[in-house]
């Protein structure tokens, strides 16, 4: 809690708290700034902006169910309207690790906008009887439905960025495998030589992997559609009005933009956090994918001198300290950290999703960061990679070529004509011998120089699928 200033009180259910009068929270948040002294992150922006869509829709729900005074309802969407326009946010200040349910963040949400009401109509922000965080801003609801529902929704806003950056990845991608197209090089399998391939292919199949990975988050964000709101404290709906759930979800999806319907079942929704887990598991799945990729390119890249160097990165920094010109695949490093981050992230989430007793899911705070803060991470960073990296990545021709003639694989292509145990004793003669196939193959008079010329052709190498 700050310290100094001019104090107020105020009272909770536990007594008496002191209250800085600059603050709008009030008596809650002031026990969980004291009791969660933890990380010193804060929820989310898009956690709170949900949130406070929530308290928006609810309250001009309760106001056509004649629930709320028209004042009222008036003064706390208008405060609703000032947080979604970015004001108040040095007033959310609940620790990200709080207690079970996400009440202590809850709260803090309800104080806010009930103190910034509360000065809308004139009032001191310390005055609960204007407007009660509890009784007119809580009114129908629960920590107990909305948190599940602002942890679906601050996801959503959260994937949906994450989605598009995914999708401008992949395309770029796809550019290179474009660009890539006519360079014939030797393919690996168990990182050792095998049938050719062209790195424009190598390329494509990286942004195909990368767009099927999309496709996969895509689906996991429409199982977060589904909204608990209006269930209140264990999905009976308890203490709201026939229709409140309906109208209010109808209202959080006018101002998200996004498909929000009531969950199929309302006890459900409050019991299982299964959506959130096949989510993360999306994101899971998409670091794993992310991070071979990473791989990959810094295989190719490696060297120049003693490694593969088919491809070149562009610099962006020098690499060594100590080494005079040394270069390192340094976004791509990042990348693959950030991609070890959110899969350490799942595995907490996959603990999460499994920690809910009978008719709630306690551990919905861990869930609610890990499922914004990681795919944040990764909203902020792709961009960077895919500007600073895979689109100024060039090849090294030569290099290719040069891996390409000295694979004894190529053979593989001669299999039809001389047979598998034929090639197999060329491959093994050329390797000890330190030789081309080719040479092998025209010194024993295996095939004719026209013969081998055909067969090593990039429209045999390369199959009907190329």
């Amino acid at each position: 809690m700050p310290d100094g200033g001019i104090l107020r009180q105020e009272k909770d259910s536990l007594g008496i708290r002191e209250i800085p009068e600059a603050a709008y929270w009030g008596a809650q948040t002031s026990r969980a700034i004291e009791n969660y002294p933890i990380s010193g992150e804060r929820p989310h922006p898009e956690m709170v902006r949900a949130y406070t869509r929530i308290k928006k829709a609810c309250a001009e729900t309760n106001l056509e169910f004649g629930r709320l005074t028209a004042e009222k309802a008036r003064a706390i969407g208008a405060a609703c309207d000032d947080v979604l326009a970015g004001g108040l946010a040095d007033q959310f200040v609940v620790d990200v690790y709080q207690a079970g349910a996400g009440t202590s963040f809850h709260m803090n949400v309800n104080e806010v906008l009930a103190g910034r009401a509360a000065e809308i109509l004139g009032k001191p922000r310390g005055d609960r009887a204007a407007v009660n965080p509890n009784d007119d801003v809580n009114l129908g609801q629960s920590t107990n439905d909305t948190f599940p529902t602002a942890l679906h929704m601050a996801a959503v806003a959260v994937g949906r960025l994450l989605a598009a950056e995914v999708a401008r990845a992949a395309d770029a991608l796809e550019r290179k495998g474009v660009e890539f197209a006519g360079i014939l090089k030797s393919g690996r399998t168990h990182l050792m030589d095998a049938v050719p391939v062209t790195l424009g292919q190598e390329f494509r199949a990286y942004g195909a992997a990368v767009a099927h990975r999309r496709a996969a988050l895509d689906r996991s964000l429409d199982g977060l559609l589904e909204l608990a709101l209006g269930g209140s404290a264990a999905g009976t709906g308890l203490n709201t009005p026939p229709g409140f759930r309906e109208k209010a979800i109808a209202r959080i999806a006018e101002l998200s933009g996004e498909r929000y319907v009531p969950a199929g079942d309302p006890r459900e929704a409050m019991q299982s956090r299964a959506a959130a887990g096949d989510y993360s598991a999306a994101l899971r799945a998409l670091a794993v994918e992310l991070g071979r990729l990473s791989n990959d390119l810094r295989l190719l890249a490696s060297g120049p001198s003693t490694g593969l160097d088919e491809i070149r990165l562009p610099p962006v920094q020098p690499g060594s300290s100590i080494m005079p010109g040394k270069v390192n695949p340094s976004l791509l490093e990042c990348l693959n950290m950030l991609c070890f981050q959110i899969i350490g992230m799942d595995s907490a989430n996959l603990l999460a999703v499994g920690g809910g007793q009978l008719e709630l899911n306690v551990m919905m705070p861990l869930l609610a960061h890990n499922l914004t803060r990681g795919p944040q991470l990764l909203v902020n960073f792709l961009p960077v990679v895919r500007t600073r990296c895979i689109d100024g990545i060039t090849a090294n021709p030569e290099k290719c070529r040069h891996y390409l003639e000295e694979s004894p694989s190529v053979i593989t292509a001669l299999t039809p004509k001389i047979g598998y145990a034929k090639a197999a004793e060329i491959f093994k003669e050329a390797v000890a011998r330190g030789v081309r196939v080719r040479e092998v193959l025209l010194e024993k008079k295996v095939v004719t120089e026209k013969e081998l010329e055909e067969a090593m052709a990039p429209s045999t190498l390369l199959g009907p699928l190329a």
